[in-house]
């Protein structure tokens, strides 16, 4: 028998799927699994991650330097003895021991080291931030986002047309990785409008059929004007039933509308993580793949759990990263809520209520937490409003804090309806903002949402140096 190579050696695809099953199998496992064979396979699979930290230098420190010796953890239920961590505690693990930091696990230099993916966050606000996946890590991350395609409706006889983004970011990749490993539907790896045109996205799109489009919501909006001002009309010339993106607190039946009444699907995750949850066809809620992750809910400021129903931080233990970098207690700070209600779900796993916004760009205004990022699905309220926008917050000379909303708007940019909008946001904030009207395209240089996969919504200037 031939010697496989070190990636693919590395991988155990049938444990993979015994564990964690797609199709009809994840279905019928998990609407069947009691509370108990859950957390007896999320125990089994937290103490292999636990023993792999304790190799890894990054883990030494963080629980070392907490009190944390080995052995204080002898199940799921010991968690709470563990740190939390975040972003910068890898930040500083990256200047620390550059360029890969000692989180991996990993010498580099060791010509048999394992198979290491990399990729690097986009690196907006500083040094791009360096990502690791061994090669069980990388296939089970794919595994996850085509259960969740599967589940949501994609076929084999499915074009899925991708607006990721590619270079050194993960996003890109890691689709067309699911879709190709996963699925049996066909990708196209458009990815942002620097990489595709918009114009040739939307032709494409056309000329090959595409049913289904993957990637965030902001830019899928553009596309639409985009196909409108072609002549291309989506729903009649391009025919997309599904999408299957992020949508945070946007609306999915405006978004439908704009693409011929496409069914949308919303679903989470980060980068280092992988996929964390996502919708089933019942639209009910996000369910965390709790086979996958171990997820809690704690409050943004004490850092304690909070009830279900109430919003905290996400922090997710990913229970199948025990190859490098492994994953336990990281703090997304995503903020979002369990569902109270978690009973007739599809599955037996718990629910989420979607992404509030993040609290690490969080902006508290007179004692309301503002979050820019959900402040779109809020305008979408006002008919005028065309969904871009982006936020700039300053500190006056009495040391009070204001934000001001720029909103692209179609139509008279008029009094009257910058009253509307500032009015929509008081109430349904609860503090005052500030509103300035533009035109439609006018704030693309500053979200740069033909150019991101991720525009940027803020422009927090309250702590700038004089």
């Amino acid at each position: 028998m031939p010697k496989l190579p070190p990636y693919f050696a590395a991988l155990d695809l049938n444990q993979m799927l015994t564990d964690h099953p797609i199709g009809d199998d994840f279905v019928q496992r998990f609407s069947k699994i009691s509370k108990d064979e859950l957390r007896a396979q999320q125990n089994r699979l937290f103490m292999n991650c636990v023993r792999r930290a304790w190799d890894v230098p990054f883990y030494q420190r963080l629980w070392g330097n907490a009190g944390a010796k080995p052995g204080d953890v002898k199940s799921l239920d010991d968690i709470t003895k563990l740190p939390v961590f975040s972003k910068s505690d890898l930040m500083d693990s990256l200047a620390a021991n550059p360029p890969f930091g000692d989180f991996g696990g990993l010498d580099f230099k060791d010509p048999n080291h394992v198979p290491a993916v990399m990729h690097t966050t986009s690196g907006t606000t500083g040094l791009p931030q360096v990502l690791l996946f061994g090669p069980k890590t990388r296939e089970m991350q794919n595994l996850l986002v085509g259960r969740a395609y599967l589940w949501q409706g994609m076929t084999g006889a499915d074009v899925v047309h991708s607006v990721y983004g590619h270079g050194m970011v993960n996003a890109g990749h890691y689709m067309r990785e699911a879709v190709l490993h996963f699925t049996n539907a066909t990708f196209m790896s458009a990815g942002t409008g620097v990489e595709t045109r918009s114009v040739q996205q939307v032709q494409n799109m056309q000329r090959f059929g595409a049913t289904v489009i993957v990637g965030f919501v902001d830019y899928l909006k553009r596309l639409a004007q985009v196909a409108n001002e072609e002549g291309i009309i989506p729903g009649k010339d391009i025919k997309i039933r599904m999408i299957s993106g992020h949508f945070g607190r946007e609306s999915k039946a405006d978004i439908s509308a704009m693409w011929g009444g496409a069914k949308c699907y919303d679903w989470y995750g980060v980068g280092d993580t992988g996929i964390i949850s996502s919708e089933g066809p019942d639209q009910n809620g996000m369910y965390v793949f709790e086979d996958a992750h171990y997820v809690e809910m704690l409050d943004v400021d004490t850092g304690e759990p909070v009830a279900d129903g109430e919003s905290g931080d996400i922090v997710t233990t990913v229970l199948f990263k025990d190859d490098i970098y492994p994953m336990i207690r990281f703090n997304t700070h995503d903020v979002s809520a369990f569902e109270a209600d978690n009973s007739n779900g599809l599955v037996n796993f718990r629910r989420i209520q979607g992404i509030l916004g993040r609290s690490d760009n969080m902006v508290k205004l007179r004692g309301i937490n503002v979050f820019p990022h959900g402040i779109g699905g809020v305008l979408n309220a006002q008919p005028a409003f065309k969904g871009e926008f982006f936020c700039h917050a300053v500190r006056d000379a009495q040391g009070r804090d204001e934000m001001t909303v720029k909103i692209e708007v179609e139509g008279e940019r008029s009094q009257p309806l910058k009253d509307a909008f500032e009015t929509l946001l008081k109430t349904r904030i609860g503090v005052e903002m500030n509103v300035e009207l533009h035109a439609p395209g006018a704030l693309s240089d500053l979200t740069e949402v033909d150019k991101r996969q991720k525009p940027k919504r803020l422009l927090d200037e309250r702590f700038k140096k004089a």
